[in-house]
Order: structure tokens, then C-alpha cells, then sequence
């Protein structure tokens, strides 16, 4: 019996080798016969949407294709039977319409056949199930409560014990996920203290004050229909004892419900799970969770242990503060106990749980794989399972069970494997293995399929193989048949088969030579041969020399500025193209232009400190490569003395050599550098048979190297020489190279810029660039022109010209689109084909103008035109665009004269409209429209008009001030000399300014459209005003024009004032403000076209005088000229340019003098053409634009009366001193007299510049005191009562206090207050400075 498993055993493992030296490749499998496999398929349980169809899939391939049924809970489902149902075209596919049917009447176990006739196979169990979230969804839009019906009470609990704030979530299928939030949407904080549960409860392990709230809500997400259900909001109310007595009393009685003592601290307790111990089944594959939540004051911690071995570190993670741990792809190591424990400072406790580690099936080396075999082979189909239970393993053919399927003599069934024994043709099918337990399934489909087939090599023919000597080679030969091919390999003769040393021939027909040698190279023969036939492949083998790199790079130590140079000279195959690649220290090269790899060589200019490293040259080919590496290190100079530096010498012995047609290779010998090494050298060239005698440059190469391969000209004599530039400069040329001549040939190359155009409307110019003497190749250069319309099917007109680069075509159409071509052309051939360039013939004038030409005034300055654009056809040339001809006929105002000067908006390109800006309002504008190509100007569109609306006027002309008395102003203005419409009024505001500049309110004044002047009754006497006047339109105000003026103090004060404001002044102003002439008389309105200008006016500012006026002359030259009035001699006029203004400031000139001003308006020519009449203005020898208050009358008599106390005061000071006679306190009186109006000596700090003699002599100019005499008997009084004031008690050593004490009470008051202190001058001015 031992024996007779033991040749089973050896029998499976001969047999499985067997079968798995047969494979078919993917590329045949369309190809061949073969039993269906089911390539897609629903999963097993597939939750559906009952909004959306159900889409049931199962797709299976085979040879021929295979059909499709189906089943439903166990029996056949006839699809053809139910509209609903559609299965799709070339699929097993079921598309179920949910439109006319529920879901739910769908639900229920499926299965897909696909059959051929070699086989059938089956899919697993696809389970149509609705999620239960669409139930829930469904109940949701109908309005019904989703959570179970309960009424949430308000939870009042004590401070400090647990809580549970249950959720209970409605089923879902996938389960809902559950997470806690408040009335914001905000997630609630959760800790150590407060966590969530794996089933959505919400533990507290203590509660604080802090978590009363009321609004604990719970939500429900459910993945599948992603909708979020929420449970009614919980409150919690957290009190402490006295709070909870307190709220209780009032429902009870008075009665002290809680009287035990507060909550105290207490060790730990398990809230979940429940008990010391508990157990959990988790499957392998699956993630193992378990969770354990404890209440306890203080909070206490959570730790996990595994009583029967470590944790797993690398799949756990704690979560929920390691209240939850989670272990992810469990398996059976997995198993076992678990502890977790909760610990605070009063206790712990401990809960054990026992984990047990169950699996459903799972494939042991993978599902079963299909079987290949040819008739009479030998085979095995194993499907390997395990699980926990131990699964049980049944066998089908076909989808019937193996027992009922027809008997076959050479398959046999053991357990997990099937053994095929000499198997025939007839014998393929699809087999199913299902391996089942407790706790699921697993179902495989393998075909078995019996083929017989000619050999086939897959591996392409001719295939070139390439292998570097001493290198091993592999020779492909895939293949295919049934029964399994030999193959057999021979090299070029065939006189022997390739099976012994040096070949090797591998299973899968390959053949390799482990040293391969050139004597390898060749052709190779694969014969693949069965019973059915033989095939031959042919491939090569080619043996390549290996890249070797001969003169490696050395070491370096190199002066910093200096120049080094890397040799990396290298031997390869010559059939393999080589790449030299530069590292520094294994890196890329720095982007440097100092350092330059040439083919076998690195030169590093200038060297610097930076640039030391290692360098290493790899060359590479597509099969190998080589490298190799050199230090450089780099140095200071060392310092030589006196090192001359001068350019190098010149290159010498020249030679040509490596001679071709059109190149050479030029080498030579560098000069002496001179201690400065050459940078690089210059290569020039002398064309002695087109232009001897002159030297051109024709390339450069660096300093390091000395010779150059030259790209040449055909049909050049050439001569070279060289030159070497270092740091000096160049060096002289070097003498010429021997002559090299090159052959001539055909030009290379065209003409380029080839264009054309016409010059008259029935010609083409045909231009192009012709080609130097080196581009032409040859002797005999000459041109082929060629032409033809590009709109019109025509042959090619073709003309050769020589020593010209341009043609003439007569007699063309008017601008004609034309393709030109121009090729050169030598006597030893022609050039390259010409590319196509195109050009138009003449251009004519246009001959239509723009129709349905309309405008849109937009606003008062700016309309738009639009037009329609001119068919190209009739522009007859290339458009460069529209101009616009506007020009204003007339003002709408009778005020405003002509203008007749036309203007041009020109709009280049194709445009349809226009914008015509600047225009003027309140006028009569006429316009048209003209087309313009290359020629010029077509036709004009009729002519139109169109009327600008009314704008904003501009500010009045003039505004002057004909009368001042003490509070009235008159003033007088003239209306605006751009109206820009109808004036509709005026606004005239005005408001005082006080000395400092300071504007104060503002009044304003709405005025007659047909007023010029007005008085302003009721102002401040002595009060300087600024007057702003604009002028309205129906548009709106204006500008203002502003002006400023003072009403005068009183009529008896003027005659102080010596102000010249010319004759027929009505009133005059301070000198500091005076007045303006009078306008001069001017003509009626029916004059004014006598002279151009009107209302001449004039105002004195603080700048000069203002001239104002109107104009309304073409000419646009205008200025003011003046001189001073009865200058002696022939002085000339002065002139003042307005630049287009009505008015202007004439500044410099003299106070005190008068000037005759008038305007004068000039055409073209240097001759005045109209002038206006003279106007006398007076500049007044003082201007200041604030009153001075020193020529006031009241304030001159004011200081007068000042200066007579002052002086009065004094005398008395001396009658005191002098006749008083000494006391004993003296000084100290004259030490309380007031230094600012009592001048003294300075030796003896007595009153100077008067005597005795003088003391009864009143001051010249000044005033008595109000009894009209100076007693003698006062000049006993004391000093004090004449200074600051007091009450007689001066010292602190008594001997005068009380001797004086009564003489100040019975002093005259009206004197004391008058001789106590002066005016002063400051104070005079702020008073009057407060009351202006």
C-alpha cells in the first residue's frame, strides 16, 4: 500500500511537469480551438441601486465563441420571456430595466453559463441584493421617521459619574457609519475621557459641568446611497449636588432628594465589555477590532497586551485613545489572548479576550490552471485549498458534477487532483472546482483542452543577434505544437547539430554559448519537429570586439588660470557608433563654456580652485561600454618675477589632407604662446577666382587642438590661413596654404525673399535675392522665373534671366493673385526644386464707396460710424482700410462761428465702423466715407449730417468788479465763449476770507440766463470776498471763473488812501486789492464781424493782470501784445502767446505804471491781419492780496494814542524820582518798573535821556492825563502803582510795609487803570485780527 502511494506521488509530480511544458502562447490563442473561460463576472454579492438599472456582467472568450444562459435561484432563467430583461450583443451581460419593475423583484441567487462546444463554464453565485440604505432613503423622501420611535427625555445627572448617550442607527446594508456632532455640524471633542464605541454609543467615563449641552446628535452616513440620517438632538444637564437639591426641591417638596455625600473618586470598571473575560472570531484576511471602555474617577488609562505573544506592531494601530485596537490582514497567528486593562491612581481592572482565527477558503499556489495536451499525453488539474474548518473540495465537468458526468477512461478524480493518462482527442471540457466551508466559498474554472498541431517557431526570422566577444549569447527559438516539438539548432553547413561544447540548449528551445568568440558569428538553424510536421527558423549571431579605452585620462595638478587637458582615446567595434561621456565626481559636467569635450578629450580653460575633482570618461556603445578616471588638482600660481606676455606666434606648416569634394582636413603647427596660452585659432580663406585678394573667415577651433576638418564650396579656389589668439591678441596671420580647387556643380540652393507686386495696374514685378559667388556652385549662374495665376487652372510661363534679380510680366490683370517660383540654374545642372511663393499683380484705385453709411451720436463730443465694407472684388488691391472725412458746418448756438476745416479718421484693416472723438457739442458736423487700398482713395459715400447735443459750457469769458461801498459788490461778466449749448443760468457763490487765508460759508446766488451783472447787498465793511461764477446748460454747470475783492471801510477813511483805479471808477478798494478798468465800450452784436474779438476785459491779480476776451476769427495764431503807455521813442510791442485760450496772465510787468494792451490774431503770413481795440490797464505799485492793517485810519489813530500814554507815563516816572526824595527802599521800587516801556542806563539803572528842568514839560504829541494836569503831590506816591500792581508790601524786613498801604485804595481809579499798563501794538493786532 506504502508503495503504491508513493508511485502516485511520483506519477502527479511527473505529470504536472508535463503539463506545464506545453503552454500556448497569447498570440495563438485566437487561433486555436479552445473551451470557453469566463473573463469578467458581478461579485459575489452585489448590493444594486434601485435607481439605476442592474447591470448583471458575464463575459467569457473561447474558440468559437461561446453562448450564454443563465439561472435564477437554481433554475433557468428565460430571459427572452421578460421585457425587462436585455442581454447585451457578443456577451452574457444582463441589463435589467428597473423603469417598469421594482428592484426588489430581481433580488435572488444568479448564475452565467457560457458553453462552446468543447466545453462549458460556469460563473460563482452572484446574489442581487438592494441595500437597505435605499430603503432608508425611500423613507426619508416619503417624510417617515427613520430611527425608532422614542421620546428623548432630558438626562440630568450628577457631576462626576459615567453616562452612555445611546445611538442605536437604523440597519443598513453596508453598515452605517456613525459619527457624534452638534447643531453646527461640528464633530464633538472627544478624549480619553469621552469616546465613541464601535457600535456608535458615546461613553463617558466621568461627566463635568462642561458637557451639559443640548445638542448631542447622532448621524448615520450610509456609504452606498451616500445620504446622513440624524437622531433627535439629547440634552444632558450635568449639576453638582446642591444644583440637583436645589432643581429637585421644587417637585418634591422641599425635600432633599440627594442627600449622601458628593461623588467621590472611585477605581475603574469596565462599561464594555462586560465581565473579566469574553471571546471573538474574526476571519483571516479580515480586520480583527476590539475595544474596551472603562468609567472611573480619575479618568483612567487604557493599555492592550497579548497574554500568548507579541502584538503584531506592523498591522496595529490603537485608536479612540487606545480604547479600540485594530489589527488589519489578520491571520492565524493572530489568535489567541488578549488583555486590556484600565488603570487609574485608585485601581485597575483587567478584561481577557480569547480571539479565535477562522478562514474561508483560500487558493494554495493559486487557482487551478488550464491544461494543454496533446492526444496520448499525460496531465493533471489540482485544485489546492485550505481553510479553517477544513474546506470540502467537489469536482464538476461541463457544470454538471463530476459523478454524473459521462465516464472517460483516462481521467481519474483523488481529492484535490484529477489525473489525465493517455488522453484522446474528444476528451477537452471545462472543469469546476468548488472548495466550501462554514464560512464561504471559492470557485475556479480550468479547461482541459486536447490539440493537435504542426510545430511552429514564433521567434521572427532573420533575427540578428549581437553580442560582444567573451560575452555570453543567447540564440531564441519559441516554439509551439502538439505533441510537444523537439528542436534542434545548426550553424551555417548543417553538417552537425549543435549539442555538445561550447552550446548549450535549453527546454524552451533557446541555445546558448556560455564564451562567445568571433568564430561564433553566422547563421543559425532552428528546427522545431513533431509527428505533424517540421518547421525551420533562421536567425544570426554576430560577435563584436569589445569597446576598450586605450590612453586612459592621468593625474593633474595644474596652476589656477592655466589650461588642462583629459586624453580618453578609445578602441571600438567600428559597426557600433560610440558615445564619450564626462562625468565629475560621478556627476554631469558643470554647464560651463570653459570646459570643452572634444571626441577623445576634456580641456578645461582658466582653471579655478572649483574645478578640482575627479573626472571619468565612459564611452558607451549599444552593447558596452568602458571607463576610466584621473584626479585633478588644482594649484596657486606661482609667482614669477617679470613674465613678459605677448601675443603668440603664427601657426606655421600648413598642410591639406584627407581630400574630398567638398571638404578637407587642414593641420598645422601652433607658434610659441609666449606665456599666455592660446585661446583658439582663426581659420580664414581667399577665393582667388571670385574675389582674390580678400581674406574671410571661415571657422574657429580651440587652442588645444591643431588641426580642422573643413566644410568647403563647390567651384572655389581656396587658400588658408591661420591665426592664434591668446589673452594678447592675435597673432600674425601665418603664410598661405597650397591652393585646393574644388569642382564645380549645380547650385545647392534658390533665391530667397522671392516676391511679387506690381507697379502699374497691369503688371507684375517679379524680385528676388540673387545668390553670392560662393552659393552659386558653378560657372554660367542664371535664373528660371516662372508664373501663373493662382485662381486659374493654367501651366507654368517660364522665363531665364541672368545678372538680374527681378522680372516684369506685362499686360496682367488687375491684382491677380500669382504663384511665382525662381530656381537657379548653372551649367552643371539645376537647384532644388523651388518652393512656392505668391504675390498679387498691380493694384487701381477702388471703385465703389461704402454703402448704408449711417451714424449713432453716443454723447455730446463723440459719435459713431458705421458703414458696410466694400466687396474685395471692387477695392482692386490689398485693403489697407477706411477713412472718414469730418468737418463741422455750423454751431447750433448764434454766438459761435464757422468752422470749415475737414478732418481725416483713418481705421486700418477690414473694419465696418468707426469712433469719430472730439467732436464739438451743439453743432452741425458733415461727414463721409472713402475705401483705400495700396493706390489710394476710392470714391466718397454721400455725404451726411448729424447734430451733436448740447454739453457742458465752458466758464465765462470775464468777471470783474465794477463798484465797492461798505456792503456791496457789484459785478459783471460775459457769457462763455463756448457755449457748448444753450445757457439755461448761472450760479454765482461767494464767501469771505479772513487774513489767513481762511475761506469762511458759502453763499450762492442762482442767476438769469440773460443777467451779466449783479449787486450784492449786505456784506461785511472792510471784508475781502471770492466770487466763483459758472454758466448752465440743459447738460449741466461749467467750469467757474473766480474773482476776488474787498468792500472799503467808510468814505472819510479813502482820502487816506492814494490809490490810482483810472477813470470812471464808480468806487476803489485798498491798494491791496485795487480794482480793474472798466471794459471799454464796445459795438453792438451787429458789429462783430468788424473785428474778431469781443468783450476785452481786464482784473489786477496777484500774478499780474488778466486779459480776457471772446474770439471768434479762423485764425488760429493769436497773442497779446502791450508796451508802456507814452513810451518815449519807437519802443516795440510786446508779445504774449495765448496757445488757444481766452485768456492769459501778463506777468513782469512794472507797479506804478500803466500799458496800452490789445489783441492781435495773424494767418499764414507774418502780416496782422486783425486786432482789437486798446485796452489801458494800471498795475498798481503795491499788490497784496491781504489788507494791511498799517494803513488803516482807525489803527494809525489808535497807536497815536498809545504812544501819548506811554509818554505821559514816563514823565511822571522822572517826577517821582527827582522830587520824591530818597527812602530806604528805593531800589527795590525801581527793580518792579517794567523794562519793556522804561528804558535805563545801564551803570546806574536809572531813566536816561532826560532832566530836572523837563519834568513838568508834557512829551511832544502826547496826551494829558483826564484831569488835563500833572499834580506835583503825586510824586510822593510810590513807583508801585504805576507797575504791575500791588498792595505795598515789598521786603521782607518790614520797614515799608504799611507806610504806603492806603495810598493805592484812594487813587482815581479811571488814573490807575490808565497809567498801569500800555498798549501794546501785538495785542492791537489780535484784537483786530479776531475782529475782522
Amino acid at each position: 500500500m506504502m508503495e503504491r502511494r508513493m508511485d502516485t506521488a511520483l506519477l502527479v509530480l511527473l505529470m504536472g511537469h508535463l503539463a506545464a511544458a506545453l503552454e500556448v502562447p497569447l498570440d495563438l490563442l485566437e487561433e486555436l480551438p479552445q473551451p470557453p473561460t469566463i473573463t469578467q463576472q458581478s461579485p459575489k454579492d452585489y448590493i444594486i441601486d434601485p435607481r439605476e438599472n442592474i447591470v448583471i456582467h458575464c463575459d467569457a472568450k473561447g474558440k468559437p465563441h461561446p453562448s450564454f444562459s443563465w439561472t435564477r435561484n437554481g433554475t433557468h432563467f428565460d430571459i427572452d420571456e421578460d421585457v425587462n430583461v436585455v442581454m447585451r450583443p457578443h456577451s452574457g451581460t444582463l441589463v435589467v430595466d428597473i423603469s417598469r419593475e421594482k428592484a426588489d423583484h430581481y433580488e435572488g441567487v444568479y448564475q452565467c453559463t457560457a458553453r462552446n462546444k468543447h466545453g462549458t463554464a460556469v460563473s460563482h453565485n452572484i446574489v442581487i441584493r438592494q441595500s437597505i440604505a435605499f430603503s432608508i432613503l425611500r423613507a426619508l423622501l416619503k417624510g417617515s421617521p427613520l430611527w425608532s420611535k422614542e421620546r428623548i427625555k432630558q438626562i440630568v445627572v450628577q457631576e462626576g459619574v459615567s453616562l452612555v448617550l445611546p445611538c442605536r442607527p437604523p440597519a443598513g446594508l453596508p453598515p452605517p457609519i456613525i459619527f457624534w456632532m452638534d447643531n453646527n455640524f461640528q464633530r464633538l471633542p472627544q478624549s480619553s475621557r469621552v469616546s465613541q464605541s464601535l457600535n456608535g454609543d458615546l461613553y463617558f467615563s466621568n461627566v463635568l459641568r462642561e458637557d451639559s449641552r443640548n445638542d448631542y446628535i447622532c448621524y448615520a452616513r450610509f456609504p452606498h446611497t451616500q445620504t446622513i440620517q440624524q437622531k433627535q438632538p439629547i440634552t444632558v444637564k450635568v449639576l453638582n449636588l446642591e444644583a440637583i437639591n436645589d432643581t429637585m426641591a421644587a417637585f418634591y417638596n422641599e425635600t432633599d432628594l440627594f442627600s449622601e455625600d458628593p461623588v467621590d473618586e472611585r477605581k475603574p470598571t469596565f462599561l464594555i465589555p462586560s465581565g473579566s473575560s469574553s471571546s471573538h472570531t474574526v476571519l483571516r484576511g479580515q480586520v480583527l477590532e476590539m475595544e474596551c471602555i472603562a468609567e472611573g474617577l480619575p479618568t483612567p488609562e487604557i493599555s492592550w497586551i497579548k497574554l500568548s505573544g507579541d502584538l503584531p506592531t506592523q498591522r496595529m494601530s490603537y485608536l479612540y485613545y487606545q480604547k479600540n485596537l485594530r489589527i488589519v490582514n489578520v491571520s492565524a497567528s493572530d489568535a489567541g489572548d488578549y488583555r486590556c486593562s484600565a488603570k487609574n491612581m485608585l485601581g485597575s481592572v483587567h478584561h481577557t479576550i480569547h480571539v479565535s482565527v477562522k478562514a474561508s477558503p483560500y487558493w494554495i499556489g493559486g487557482a487551478p490552471r488550464n491544461l494543454v495536451l496533446a492526444p496520448g499525453e499525460n496531465g493533471v488539474l489540482t485544485c489546492r485549498a485550505s481553510g479553517t474548518p477544513k474546506p470540502s473540495i467537489t469536482w464538476a465537468m461541463n457544470g454538471i458534477p463530476i459523478a454524473n458526468s459521462p465516464k472517460d477512461l483516462s481521467r481519474k478524480v483523488e481529492e484535490d487532483t484529477i489525473i489525465f493518462t493517455d488522453i484522446q482527442m474528444g476528451s477537452s471540457a471545462v472543469y469546476q472546482c468548488n472548495v466550501s466551508n462554514d464560512h464561504g466559498y471559492l470557485m475556479a474554472n480550468a479547461f482541459v483542452n486536447v490539440l493537435s498541431e504542426p510545430p511552429r517557431v514564433l521567434t521572427p526570422a532573420n533575427k540578428v543577434y549581437q553580442v560582444i566577444k567573451n560575452h555570453r549569447a543567447r540564440i531564441d527559438c519559441a516554439f509551439f505544437g502538439s505533441p510537444i516539438p523537439k528542436i534542434t539548432w545548426f550553424k551555417d553547413s548543417r553538417s552537425s547539430t549543435l549539442d555538445g561544447d561550447p552550446y548549450i540548449q535549453h527546454d524552451n528551445g533557446t541555445l546558448e554559448i556560455h564564451t562567445a568568440q568571433a568564430r561564433n558569428s553566422g547563421k543559425y538553424t532552428c528546427a522545431a519537429r513533431n509527428m505533424l510536421g517540421i518547421y525551420e527558423n533562421h536567425v544570426y549571431l554576430e560577435v563584436k570586439e569589445p569597446t576598450r579605452i586605450l590612453k586612459q585620462p592621468e593625474y593633474k595638478v595644474v596652476q589656477r588660470g592655466r589650461s588642462v587637458v583629459f586624453e580618453c582615446k578609445v578602441k571600438h567595434d567600428p559597426t557600433l557608433v560610440p558615445t564619450m561621456t564626462w562625468l565629475k565626481d560621478d556627476g554631469e559636467l558643470p554647464d560651463d563654456e570653459r570646459l570643452i569635450v572634444d571626441s577623445d578629450s576634456l580641456t578645461i580653460t582658466d582653471v579655478t580652485e572649483s574645478d578640482g575633482g575627479v573626472y571619468t570618461c565612459i564611452m558607451n556603445t549599444t552593447l558596452d561600454h568602458d571607463s576610466a578616471s584621473a584626479e585633478l588638482t588644482v594649484v596657486e600660481a606661482t609667482p614669477t618675477p617679470a613674465v613678459v606676455y605677448e601675443r603668440p606666434d603664427p601657426p606655421t606648416d600648413l598642410e591639406l589632407t584627407d581630400q574630398k569634394k567638398r571638404s578637407v582636413q587642414l593641420t598645422w603647427t601652433p607658434g610659441d604662446e609666449h606665456n599666455s596660452p592660446i585661446q583658439k585659432f582663426l581659420i580664414q580663406y581667399d577665393d582667388s577666382l571670385h574675389h582674390r585678394g580678400h581674406w574671410h573667415n571661415l571657422t574657429e577651433v580651440p587652442g588645444t587642438r591643431t588641426t580642422a576638418h573643413l566644410k568647403l564650396s563647390p567651384y572655389v579656389h581656396y587658400t588658408f590661413r591661420v591665426l592664434a589668439l591668446n589673452a594678447m591678441g592675435f597673432s600674425r596671420p601665418s603664410f598661405p596654404s597650397r591652393m585646393f580647387k574644388t569642382e564645380a556643380a549645380a547650385p545647392d540652393e534658390n533665391p530667397k525673399d522671392v516676391e511679387g507686386f506690381g507697379t502699374e495696374h497691369d503688371n507684375l514685378v517679379i524680385s528676388w535675392k540673387p545668390l553670392t559667388g560662393l552659393q552659386s556652385n558653378g560657372p554660367g549662374l542664371r535664373y528660371r522665373v516662372m508664373w501663373r495665376q493662382k485662381a486659374v487652372e493654367s501651366d507654368w510661363t517660364t522665363v531665364t534671366v541672368s545678372n538680374n534679380s527681378r522680372f516684369v510680366v506685362s499686360g496682367t490683370p488687375t491684382f491677380v493673385p500669382y504663384e511665382l517660383k525662381v530656381q537657379a540654374v548653372n551649367d552643371h545642372g539645376v537647384g532644388p526644386e523651388p518652393a512656392i511663393a505668391r504675390g498679387y499683380s498691380g493694384e487701381d484705385l477702388p471703385v465703389a464707396a461704402p454703402e448704408n453709411v449711417q451714424v449713432v451720436v453716443l454723447n455730446s463730443t463723440l459719435a459713431e460710424v458705421h458703414w458696410d465694407p466694400v466687396p474685395h472684388k471692387l477695392i482692386r488691391g490689398h485693403l489697407k482700410g477706411y477713412k472718414v472725412y469730418y468737418w463741422k458746418e455750423r454751431s447750433l448756438h448764434k454766438h459761435n462761428p464757422y468752422h470749415m476745416e475737414k478732418l481725416i479718421l483713418m481705421f486700418s484693416g477690414n473694419h465696418s465702423h468707426g469712433m469719430v472723438p472730439g467732436l464739438h457739442p451743439f453743432s452741425v458736423y458733415s461727414f463721409n466715407v472713402r475705401v483705400y487700398n495700396g493706390k489710394g482713395e476710392g470714391p466718397v459715400s454721400p455725404t451726411q449730417q448729424f447734430d451733436t447735443p448740447e454739453g457742458v459750457p465752458g466758464a465765462p469769458t470775464s468777471l470783474i468788479v465794477t463798484n465797492s461801498n461798505l456792503d456791496t459788490l457789484t459785478l459783471e461778466w460775459s457769457p462763455p465763449h463756448d457755449r457748448k449749448g444753450r445757457i439755461t443760468g448761472y450760479t454765482l457763490k461767494y464767501q469771505p476770507v479772513n487774513n489767513s487765508n481762511e475761506l469762511g460759508p458759502v453763499e450762492e446766488l442762482a442767476l438769469l440766463a440773460n443777467e451779466t451783472s449783479v449787486t450784492l447787498p449786505n456784506l461785511k465793511y472792510s471784508t475781502r470776498y471770492k466770487f466763483y461764477l459758472n454758466a448752465k446748460t440743459v447738460r449741466g454747470a461749467g467750469p467757474a471763473i473766480s474773482q476776488e475783492a474787498v468792500t472799503i471801510v467808510d468814505e472819510a477813511l479813502m482820502s487816506l488812501l492814494d490809490v490810482d483805479v483810472g477813470e470812471g471808477t464808480a468806487g476803489s478798494t485798498q491798494s491791496s486789492h485795487p480794482l480793474a478798468q472798466p471794459p471799454p465800450h464796445r459795438l453792438p452784436d451787429e458789429a462783430l464781424p468788424v473785428s474778431p474779438f469781443g468783450n476785452v476785459s481786464s482784473s489786477v491779480g496777484e500774478d499780474g493782470p488778466l486779459i480776457s476776451w471772446e474770439y471768434w476769427g479762423p485764425e488760429k495764431n493769436v497773442y497779446v501784445e502791450y508796451m508802456v503807455e507814452n513810451s518815449e521813442g519807437e519802443q516795440e510791442w510786446q508779445k504774449e502767446p495765448v496757445n488757444g485760450s481766452q485768456n492769459v496772465v501778463l506777468k513782469g510787468l512794472k507797479g506804478g505804471l500803466s500799458y496800452r494792451v490789445r489783441l492781435v490774431a495773424k494767418g499764414h503770413h507774418d502780416q496782422p491781419l486783425h486786432h482789437s481795440e486798446e485796452l489801458l490797464v494800471t498795475v498798481p505799485a503795491v499788490a497784496s492780496r491781504q489788507v494791511d492793517i498799517a494803513t488803516q485810519g482807525w489803527f494809525i489813530g489808535l497807536m497815536c494814542a498809545i504812544a501819548l500814554l506811554i509818554l505821559i507815563l514816563l514823565i511822571i516816572c522822572f517826577i517821582q524820582r527827582n522830587k520824591g526824595g530818597k527812602y530806604p527802599v528805593k531800589e527795590k521800587e525801581d527793580a518792579h518798573t517794567d523794562p519793556e516801556f522804561q528804558p535805563m542806563k545801564e551803570d546806574d539803572c536809572t531813566f536816561g535821556e532826560y532832566s530836572d528842568n523837563e519834568d513838568h514839560k508834557p512829551l511832544k504829541g502826547s496826551r494829558t492825563p483826564s484831569n488835563g494836569t500833572v499834580k506835583r503831590d503825586d510824586s510822593d506816591d510810590s513807583l508801585v502803582d504805576y507797575g504791575e500792581g500791588g498792595d505795598g508790601q515789598f521786603n521782607e524786613d518790614g520797614s515799608f510795609i504799611g507806610q504806603y498801604s492806603g495810598k493805592s485804595g484812594s487813587r482815581d481809579t479811571a488814573e490807575g487803570h490808565e497809567s498801569s499798563e500800555a498798549p501794546s501794538p501785538i495785542n492791537t493786532m489780535n484784537s483786530l485780527n479776531s475782529f475782522v
